[in-house]
Parts: C-alpha cells; sequence; structure tokens
C-alpha cells in the first residue's frame, strides 16, 4: 500500500509541476535568475550563521565547492590526477567481510562503488537518499583530499550549463581538462533494458548518441577502466555484475533525456514547499536527479555501479547543491524534514525514516544517524557552494 501510496503521489506532484501556467518571454533566463536568486539566499544564510561561530564549521575552514567549468585547467587536472590516484591504491574491500560477496571490488575507487552497490536497495526513492549521499560524496572528497593530495574541494556539474547539449561543455568536451567526452557512437542498438526493480521492473531506455567507450579526454580506456558490473541493466557482468570485469568506460549522451535539466526545472524544484514534494519531483522520471544520470547513460544508467563513472560525483554533488539551497530558503523548517521509508519505493515495506535512522557506509566509514547528515555546516560539514 506505501508504495501504491507514493507512486499515486508522485504523479499528482508531477502533475502539479506540468500543469503550471505558460511563462512569458524567455522561460530558461526567468528561471535562470530565479535560480541566482535562492542561491544568493542561500549565501547570506551561510555567512550569517558562521558569522560568529568560534568553533565547529567557522568561515575560516569553509571548503568551497565550485562548478566545473569555473575552474582553472591546472585546478581540473589536480582532481582528474587525485582520481587517478584513488583508482591506483589497493582498496579495503578486498579484506572486508563483504569480498565474497564482491569479488569485482580491487582498488580504493572500487571500495566507493562497492559501497554503493551494496547499500543501493536502501538509499533510492526514500527516506534516506538525500542524506546517504550528502555523506558519501563527503567521504569521497575527503579521501581524495586526505589520500591523494587533493587540496580543493569536490566540483559540481551545473545541469544547467548546456543542458541542450552537454557535450558541448567543459565537463563533456573531450579536453584533457574535462571529465571526459561521450562515447564512440555505435549504430543500430537496441534500447539498453534496466532493471529498475522494485516492483517495477525492467523498462527500455532510448539509445543516445555514443554508446561505447568514452572516445577523448582523461578516462579513455588507455587511462581508465571500470572493474564491477554492469548490474542495473542488461547484459550483466560475472556473478550478477559484482564479479571482477575490466573494462572500458562507456557512455551514451542522450540528447531528449538532457532536456529535463532545463534550468526551469531546477527552479521549479527549488519552489517546493515541503521535503515530501521536493523529493518526488527530484526523483520522478523526468526529474533532474534521474535526469543526470540518464542523460549521461552508459554507467550512470547502473544504478548499484554507477559511481564508476567519476560524472557520478559532480553530478551528486549538484543534487546535494539543489537540497542545501532549498533546505536555506526555510532554514528553521526545513533542516530537520524527513519523509518516506528506508527502503526503495518502500519495496519491500519498512519503517518510515527518521531523524534516528542508521546509514551503513561499510568500508568507507563509520554508520551515521541521518539526523547528522542534515545540515552542510554542521557536524562532519563544513562546505559551501559557490
Amino acid at each position: 500500500m506505501k508504495l501504491l501510496s507514493t507512486l499515486t503521489s508522485l504523479l499528482a506532484v508531477m502533475t502539479l509541476v506540468i500543469a503550471l501556467p505558460p511563462s512569458t518571454g524567455n522561460p530558461e533566463a526567468a528561471a535562470r535568475k530565479e535560480i541566482k536568486d535562492y542561491k544568493k539566499k542561500y549565501t547570506k544564510y551561510v555567512h550569517d550563521t558562521l558569522k560568529t561561530r568560534k568553533t565547529g564549521c567557522t568561515k575560516k575552514k569553509l571548503l568551497v565547492r565550485k562548478e566545473w567549468s569555473t575552474l582553472s585547467k591546472v585546478e581540473r587536472r589536480n582532481y582528474i590526477n587525485a582520481i587517478y590516484c584513488l583508482a591506483s591504491k589497493p582498496g579495503l574491500t578486498p579484506s572486508s567481510p563483504y569480498a565474497s560477496y564482491l569479488p569485482g571490488a580491487r582498488t580504493r575507487y572500487d571500495d566507493f562503488v562497492a559501497a554503493h552497490h551494496l547499500q543501493s536497495d536502501y538509499i533510492h526513492n526514500d527516506g534516506l537518499f538525500l542524506g546517504f549521499h550528502r555523506y558519501y560524496v563527503h567521504l569521497y572528497e575527503q579521501a581524495l583530499r586526505q589520500e591523494c593530495g587533493y587540496r580543493a574541494a569536490q566540483p559540481y556539474w551545473d545541469w544547467t550549463i548546456g543542458w541542450e547539449d552537454p557535450r558541448q561543455t567543459a565537463v563533456f568536451d573531450g579536453s584533457p581538462w574535462s571529465m571526459g567526452s561521450n562515447g564512440v557512437f555505435i549504430p543500430d542498438r537496441p534500447p539498453t533494458i534496466v532493471n529498475f526493480g522494485a516492483g517495477i521492473g525492467d523498462q527500455p531506455v532510448a539509445v543516445g548518441t555514443g554508446g561505447g567507450c568514452v572516445e577523448k579526454g582523461p578516462f579513455t580506456a588507455d587511462k581508465y577502466q571500470i572493474h564491477m558490473g554492469p548490474t542495473g541493466y542488461e547484459p550483466h557482468g560475472p556473478l550478477d555484475g559484482r564479479g571482477y570485469n575490466p573494462r572500458c568506460l562507456n557512455r551514451d549522451i542522450t540528447l531528449e533525456v538532457a532536456q529535463n535539466l532545463r534550468p526551469s526545472n531546477v527552479a521549479g524544484l527549488l519552489g517546493q514547499g515541503n521535503l515530501f514534494n521536493f523529493s518526488l519531483v527530484l526523483d520522478a522520471p523526468a526529474g533532474v536527479h534521474v535526469a543526470g544520470h540518464f542523460s549521461v547513460a552508459g554507467m550512470q544508467l547502473d544504478i548499484f555501479n554507477g559511481p564508476s563513472d567519476p560524472i557520478f560525483w559532480l553530478h551528486h554533488a549538484m543534487t546535494d547543491l539543489v537540497w542545501t539551497v532549498w533546505q536555506a530558503q526555510d532554514a528553521k523548517g526545513r533542516l530537520e524534514q524527513v519523509w518516506g521509508t528506508v527502503t526503495a519505493f518502500d519495496f519491500p515495506p519498512s519503517e518510515n525514516a527518521t531523524l534516528d535512522s542508521p546509514l551503513n557506509f561499510t568500508t568507507i566509514g563509520p554508520p551515521k544517524r541521518l539526523g547528522d547528515m542534515i545540515s552542510s555546516i554542521d557536524g562532519p560539514f563544513c562546505y559551501i557552494y559557490e
């Protein structure tokens, strides 16, 4: 019943969003201004909150997370080199209790993929999703900084820049300072069958503009390999995607899906009045979280092993940015809001999420409670989005 109720609510919320009266003039330009105003209020909230702090997260300690295109070429290469570093170090999973279940995890980078794989049924389309991924990105950022000499903060991919064609952006243009290009185009392919599970079943995803190995940039086959999956789409890798399956990183940028990353969709999300509606619109089939993954496609269609593609971290930093900015519009009323249960689409049925709900990070970090994940400037966190 909870699953049916959630899906019914999702349809109702999407109907509300779609039914908004049409804007006059240039709706995307108007939406950009609206987003800018939301971000100004967020920035003011952070600085006002920290201006008198002497302990914990203070202004001096703030890490500044920046959009990829605003970084210098040197800063981008420093980030890319830190990824190479993490991918070259031996992992913790092979000597952990999860070794026999996930024998494909070999490197320190794979530890993060394995953690996501193990928790995937509990951290999507539910009340744990946002809090889990906030700390998950934080742990990755800390690993890059503490283990690989990276000195800056985790960058993000602003979906609203180049949403008409992401291939033309600084993120995907295939230069040595990008996050790699699209995949090589493979013609005459059938749609990819994605395994959504949670009572939804298998669904075809449209063919995009690539499909093969990343063609240019820092993550071509001679520079970067992925080791696990596929699990979330067919055909599955060895041991249902849990075994060792070294291969190139593939992408299939899909312009039809990328249209859902337009500024008006982000502005509409930021205008939601409570976490329930915010979460349902964020994770709707045409929502920006889903669109960010599915517009890149390839391993981003694999809900279990999606972090294998390093674009995952920039995408989820942007997802966290949107949540963070939304929270700041009414911090007193929104910071402690929870919604949903603790399983994806409440399948199987589970208890409601609370601030005391536990979050498991397996080999990459200690367990946490959801209530410790709610503020980006409290607890383990101290960062701001530029």
